[in-house]
């Protein structure tokens, strides 16, 4: 029996360990691939307060392995399949190979990238066709690279894909970018890389791999195509809540967890925290703020009996 069972790696979700396991929890983490979350998939970050030194997302999300690891919290690598009796004192937790029963759940299944559904994009994806520049943007050295978004991410995508690939074009839907600033003037003062405003992606082609990229101009309607060998499409997520869905948690429209100023969900004993909620930024600074109120209000829950 747990005390407080969270379910997801990342920032949130070892944020809400630390915090747990501090407030003397019996806690378990669960975790269906590696911990580390979308963070782990940044190659840089240069606004978690306290690092000015810019580490890797990978480094940073290590940190907070390790800051939970010192307090003994027991991690698992299993996929959460579903919560049953979602709604009582004492909450089932089934993963594939195993049933953990716990008084209370911290949701922190965060989120995965939204994909365009345009033709061509299943059937290329792994073959010039991505979600993460970090991960497959090595693939594409020496070469031609289109980043498809207009936010942060997209931002931060192009300026690294920019160091080792020949040119890269950013396609954004409207003249107005979503990213900060900061990343727009770095992208607009890299010579490297051209900015397409007003440009959306309508199919993606070539013979086993990527070979162009057909747009099409929102104002004119006028077509045309870009020559590249990789692209790489930052659009937003959508969040990662079948099991919250299926266990009766209250949803948005949108699919994210909505939660109270406490981070409690719809169903008593649930919390959420991170990516996966209603939130009006989704940052790492913001998920580990979210796993701390959500283990802290797990803990008042808990004691309140």
């Amino acid at each position: 029996m747990y005390d407080i069972i969270i379910i997801g790696g990342g920032a949130a979700g070892m944020s809400a360990a630390i915090y747990a396991m501090r407030g003397g929890m019996k806690t378990l983490l669960l975790e269906k691939l590696a911990c580390g979350g979308q963070a782990a998939r940044t190659y840089e970050v240069d606004n978690y307060p306290g690092f000015s030194d810019n580490p890797s997302g990978p480094e940073l999300m290590k940190a907070f392995e390790n800051h939970a690891n010192k307090f003994g919290v027991e991690i698992k690598s299993e996929a959460v399949r579903e919560i049953i009796n979602a709604d009582g004192d004492i909450k089932t937790v089934k993963t594939r190979r195993n049933t953990y029963e716990t008084k209370t759940i911290i949701l922190a299944t965060g989120a995965g990238p939204k994909k365009l559904g345009v033709p061509g994009e299943e059937e290329l994806a792994g073959a010039g066709v991505s979600y993460c520049a970090t991960c497959d943007g090595a693939f594409f050295k020496g070469l031609d690279t289109v980043v498809i978004g207009g936010g942060n991410t997209a931002m931060e995508d192009a300026l690294y894909l920019a160091r080792f690939c020949e040119h890269v074009f950013i396609m954004n839907r409207s003249e107005k970018f979503r990213a900060s600033q900061v990343l727009v003037d770095k992208v607009k003062s890299n010579p490297k890389i051209t900015i397409y405003t007003n440009m959306v992606a309508d199919s993606f082609e070539g013979s086993g791999r990527l070979e162009r990229v057909m747009a099409r101009n929102t104002v004119t309607g006028e077509k045309g195509f870009i020559n590249a060998s990789g692209v790489i499409i930052a659009i937003g997520i959508t969040p990662d809540n079948t099991v919250a869905k299926k266990c009766g948690v209250e949803l948005c429209e949108r699919g994210f967890v909505k939660t109270d100023m406490y981070l409690a969900a719809s169903v008593k004993g649930i919390f959420a925290a991170g990516d996966c909620r209603v939130s009006p930024l989704r940052q790492v600074v913001t998920a580990a703020a979210d796993g701390a109120v959500a283990a802290t209000s797990a803990i008042n829950y808990i004691l309140k009996g």
